[in-house]
């Protein structure tokens, strides 16, 4: 599997992103992704997940209602819809491939990584 992450730029507060992720291979459909994301000085931390059948979504506290994870099993494409963006998103954001369906919040348990794509949002 490789995960393909576009859609980073350099945005101000308030404004709004959208992610995608596009993975190769034909069993796009039976596997939860998620977004992650990683600040300078900081550690990877998790953001969204989404299970294989877009039935079941976590978020962290700190993007719920803000942000919305989607996938399309047609287009192999996982998204990440950022709104009311702020200074402290400013990040590396990495989608992943969990090793499951339903979308675990352990880091662990994703076992394919895209390259990273930088969001920076100006105060």
């Amino acid at each position: 599997v490789q995960l393909q992450a576009s859609g980073g730029g350099l945005v101000q507060a308030g404004g709004s992103l959208r992610l995608s992720c596009a993975a190769s291979g034909r069993t796009f459909g039976s596997y939860a992704m998620g977004w992650f994301r990683q600040a300078p000085g900081k550690e990877r931390e998790i953001v969204a997940t989404i299970s294989w059948n877009s039935a079941y979504t976590y978020y962290s506290d700190s993007v719920k209602g803000r942000f919305t994870i989607s996938r399309d099993n047609a287009k192999n494409t996982v998204y990440l819809q950022m709104n009311r963006l702020k200074p402290e998103d400013t990040a590396v954001y990495y989608c992943a491939k969990d090793y499951g369906k339903l979308g675990s919040t352990q880091i662990a348990s994703y076992d394919y990584w895209g390259q990273g794509t930088q969001v920076t949002v100006s105060s």
